[in-house]
C-alpha cells in the first residue's frame, strides 16, 4: 500500500504540473495543426520542433506516470499476497502431515497390514455400535494395503501349488488372487461385523500394554478365545471362531470342486485361526515398536 500511495502521488503531481505549465491550444482542428507544422518547417531546427509537437512533454510525463502507477499497483498487490492471513503456515502444514503419518502407522502394522481393530486406550470401555462394526470390517477389507496383502497370500498359495486346477502364469495367479482376497474380505465381515452385531460382542483387540514379553504374548493368544461383550465383560469369542468357520465354508463356493471336503475346509479354518493369533501378537507389540522408533 505504501508503494501504491507514493506512485499515485508522484503521478498526480506530474500530470497536474504539466497541465498547468502547458498553454491550452486555441484550436485543435486539422487546418490549424497544418499551419503550425508549416510555420515550424520555415525556421531552423524544424525537425526538432516537429518531434516536440508530435510527442509533447505532457504526453511523455503522462505515459511515464501511468507506467509508474501500474508498477506500484503490482508491487502493492504482491506485498498483500505475501501476507494473506489464510495462507498456510509451514509449522501448521508440518503438524498436519505429522498427524496424518502417525495415524497411518497406528492403523498399519509395519506400514502394510491393516490394523483398524486395535484399541490402545483401554482405560474407559465404550461399546461399539453396529454401524461402526461394519465400518471396521470395511476398512480392514478394502484398505489399499489389503490388496497388497491378498497378493502376498495368493503368491504363497501359488508357490505351494495348493489348487492345481488354477494353473500357473498370469491367469493362474488371478484365480489365486481372487480367492485370497475373497477369503480375507468374507472373514472380516463375518468376524468383525455380522457375528459381533448378532451376538453383541466387540470385535476390537484391546492391548494389554504392560507386563513382560511372555505375559503379554499369552494375553494376545488368549484373545482368540476370549473377547468382550458390548457390556464390557469377558466372554467366549464366538464371533471369531464361528465367523471364520462360516467363512471357510463359504469359500467352497469359489474354490475347485476337488478341494471341497470337510477335511480341507477344517484346514482352512485352522490356518485362519493361526494367522489371526499371530496378528494378535503383532497388534500387542506394534505400539511399542512405533513409540520406540517414531515417538508416537
Amino acid at each position: 500500500m505504501i508503494w501504491l500511495a507514493i506512485t499515485f502521488a508522484i503521478s498526480t503531481r506530474w500530470i497536474c504540473f504539466d497541465f498547468i505549465r502547458q498553454p491550452c491550444p486555441r484550436s485543435l482542428g486539422v487546418r490549424a495543426s497544418f499551419h503550425v507544422v508549416l510555420r515550424a518547417c520555415r525556421h531552423h531546427g524544424a525537425l526538432t520542433e516537429m518531434r516536440r509537437k508530435a510527442f509533447p512533454v505532457r504526453t511523455r510525463n503522462m505515459l511515464v506516470a501511468s507506467l509508474m502507477l501500474f508498477l506500484g499497483c503490482n508491487i502493492a498487490l504482491c506485498q498483500q499476497s505475501l501476507t494473506l492471513p489464510d495462507a498456510p503456515q509451514p509449522q501448521q502444514w508440518k503438524a498436519e502431515q505429522s498427524s496424518g503419518t502417525s495415524e497411518y502407522r497406528k492403523h498399519h502394522i509395519m506400514w502394510v497390514v491393516p490394523n483398524y481393530r486395535t484399541d490402545e486406550d483401554a482405560t474407559e470401555f465404550q461399546p461399539l455400535p453396529p454401524d461402526q462394526k461394519f465400518k471396521l470390517a470395511f476398512d480392514d477389507s478394502f484398505d489399499p494395503t489389503a490388496f497388497l496383502v491378498a497378493g502376498v497370500f495368493a503368491g504363497s498359495s501359488m508357490a505351494q501349488d495348493q489348487y492345481r486346477s488354477f494353473g500357473h502364469g498370469a491367469k493362474g495367479f488371478s484365480k489365486y488372487y481372487g480367492g485370497a482376497f475373497a477369503d480375507q474380505a468374507i472373514g472380516n465381515v463375518m468376524t468383525e461385523a455380522i457375528f459381533p452385531t448378532a451376538l453383541h460382542q466387540d470385535p476390537r483387540y484391546f492391548t494389554k500394554g504392560k507386563g513382560g514379553f511372555l505375559k503379554r504374548t499369552g494375553y494376545a493368544i488368549s484373545r482368540e478365545l476370549i473377547t468382550r461383550n458390548d457390556d464390557g465383560r469377558n466372554h467366549f469369542n464366538t464371533s471369531e471362531l464361528l465367523g471364520n468357520a462360516v467363512a471357510a465354508g463359504i469359500s467352497n463356493l469359489y474354490y475347485p470342486a476337488a478341494d471341497r471336503s470337510l477335511g480341507k475346509t477344517a484346514n482352512k479354518w485352522g490356518q485362519q485361526i493361526s494367522l489371526d493369533t499371530a496378528f494378535n501378537i503383532m497388534k500387542e507389540f506394534w505400539p511399542d515398536v512405533r513409540r520406540k522408533f517414531f515417538g508416537h
